[in-house]
């Protein structure tokens, strides 16, 4: 007795505009740092902006370190955005020449910065006495955040070579 057996097949597709996070990049090594270098450079922000005298323009180390804050915290949001919205990007930009750059003048310029705005806080305590600590404050957050761009740089070497 023979049969006879039908195959139907159905093909569907469906689009969708939903905009997946990529969540997984923020539990690696890089994805961390960006965040808490993200976090610290709006704690420096939020203290210097804060406590900036507007009218006063001889305070050229408080404007650098605000200016280098801003900078650098508004680059590494982009990058960090860019990261979790697209799982394709955080796998192709560690691997170009842009991170490594990109986290190395980081690294020198917010370290220049918030030596030179500590040196300035310290050396002009009076001039800041109602200023001076969270001025302080900000400086050193700065130097630790300088420290996070010098891992991210490391990082970003290794992953440039292939490491």
């Amino acid at each position: 007795m023979s049969h006879s057996v039908t195959v139907t097949r159905t093909t569907t597709t469906t689009t969708t505009s939903a905009i997946i996070i990529n969540t997984g990049y923020l539990k690696t090594w890089p994805g961390l740092l960006k965040f808490a270098e993200l976090i610290l450079g709006i704690v420096t922000v939020g203290l210097v902006a804060y406590y900036y005298q507007k009218y006063n323009i001889t305070q050229t180390p408080e404007t650098f370190f605000l200016l280098t804050a801003v900078t650098f915290m508004i680059g590494t949001f982009l990058i960090l955005l860019a990261c979790l919205i697209s799982i394709s990007t955080s796998s192709i930009l560690s691997k170009t020449i842009y991170e490594l750059v990109y986290h190395g003048f980081a690294f020198l310029l917010l370290l220049a910065a918030s030596l030179t705005f500590i040196i300035e806080v310290n050396h002009k305590k009076r001039s800041y006495s109602y200023d001076y600590e969270p001025y302080f404050a900000a400086a050193i957050i700065g130097l630790i955040n300088s420290g996070l761009y010098l891992l991210s740089t490391i990082f970003a070497q290794r992953s440039y070579r292939g490491l």
